[in-house]
């Protein structure tokens, strides 16, 4: 009894031991299932990868690709009148539909919120495109100014994770052992920078 108590002890600490890492930066290369990037601070990383990575190609875009029922995420800042004005919006494809659906704060933006959900209409607003984002449990209305980056999300493969390419990590998971592991990598293509 002792000796069950003292291993699900231990697998607690190791679990809460692990952390999870936003990681932006530019692929130095993909050995085998380890990617090295080169961090926006400068500094090389090791990433091992899943078995079952999932690697999601980041495609620019325009308003013009949003449509009614198009799955969409974006970053936006809440305004007095209770519109969200949007800092960037990523558009889904339909095998992501649901991926964070909801409304919460955007942790790397102060005072800022993240609304994934389908959109309802699309309307032309003082400040730019307006579109109203409906999600279990509510509706945002979302002022997409002309200026604001648009990209579209594809489905991607290892062959996307080529030397200069920019990629962003939302969840690398910091080993107690110090070493980085990911499910997940977003990678631009021609260019784009995943936020």
């Amino acid at each position: 009894m002792a000796a069950a108590m003292l291993a699900a002890g231990l697998a607690v600490s190791a679990a809460s031991a692990q952390q999870s890492l936003r990681l932006r930066g530019t692929i130095e290369k993909l050995d085998g299932t380890v990617l090295t990037v080169k961090s926006r601070d400068g500094a090389e990383l090791a990433v091992q990868l899943t078995p079952d990575v999932q690697v999601v190609g980041v495609e620019k875009a325009s308003l013009a690709d949003i449509t009614p029922g198009s799955f969409v995420g974006s970053a936006a800042m809440p305004q007095p009148d209770g519109t969200q004005k949007a800092l960037e919006v990523h558009i889904f494809p339909e095998s992501m539909r649901g991926t964070g659906e909801g409304h919460r704060p955007y942790a790397p933006v102060p005072q800022s919120t993240m609304t994934n959900g389908t959109v309802g209409n699309l309307v032309t607003a003082v400040a730019g495109q307006a579109m109203t984002v409906r999600y279990s449990g509510g509706e945002k209305t979302i002022v997409v100014p002309a200026d604001v980056p648009i990209v579209r999300y594809a489905t991607g493969d290892r062959g996307d994770l080529k030397p200069g390419a920019h990629v962003t990590i939302l969840n690398a998971t910091k080993k107690p052992d110090g070493t980085l592991e990911a499910a997940r990598v977003n990678v631009g293509r021609n260019g784009v920078v995943p936020q």
